[in-house]
C-alpha cells in the first residue's frame, strides 16, 4: 500500500514538473511574433501551419496564432488588392486608346480576368471580417 501510494506520489511529481503544450509551444509563438510584426505575412501563415502541426494541444497558443492567422491573411489581401486594382486600371486605359481590334479583345480578357480576380478578393476580406466579428 505504501509502495503504491509513493509510486503515485512519484508519478503526480514527474508529470507536474513537465512543460505544459502551450510552454513548448512558446518558442514557435515568439517566432510568428515576430514575423507578423516584420510584415512577413507568408512566412506568419507557414509558421502557424506549424504550430498547428507539432502543437496540436495548445489550445491557448493556437487560438492566439489564429488571431494573427486572420490579421496576416488580411493583410496579404489586401496587399492583392491593391496591385490587382492597379493591374486592371492600367489596362482599362489601355483598352481604351487600344485601335487594333484583336488587340484591343485580349486586353478586354485580361481586364475581365482582372475584374474577377478583384471581386474574389474583395470577397475574401468580408469573409475575414465576419470572422473576426464572430469572436
Amino acid at each position: 500500500m505504501k509502495k503504491t501510494i509513493l509510486i503515485m506520489g512519484a508519478l503526480a511529481l514527474l508529470t507536474a514538473c513537465q512543460p505544459s503544450e502551450d510552454e513548448k509551444a512558446a518558442p514557435l509563438m515568439n517566432k510568428i511574433d515576430s514575423l507578423y510584426k516584420a510584415k512577413n505575412y507568408q512566412a506568419t501563415l507557414n509558421a502557424i501551419t506549424e504550430l498547428r502541426t507539432q502543437h496540436p494541444k495548445a489550445i491557448e497558443s493556437r487560438e492566439k496564432a489564429l488571431k494573427i492567422w486572420q490579421e496576416a491573411s488580411l493583410k496579404m489581401t489586401q496587399d492583392d488588392i491593391g496591385r490587382t486594382d492597379s493591374a486592371l486600371q492600367a489596362t482599362i486605359q489601355q483598352c481604351n486608346a487600344e485601335r487594333n481590334l484583336y488587340k484591343k479583345n485580349m486586353l478586354r480578357v485580361k481586364r475581365d480576368s482582372l475584374q474577377t480576380r478583384y471581386q474574389a478578393l474583395v470577397g475574401t476580406v468580408l469573409v475575414i471580417h465576419r470572422k473576426q466579428a464572430e469572436k
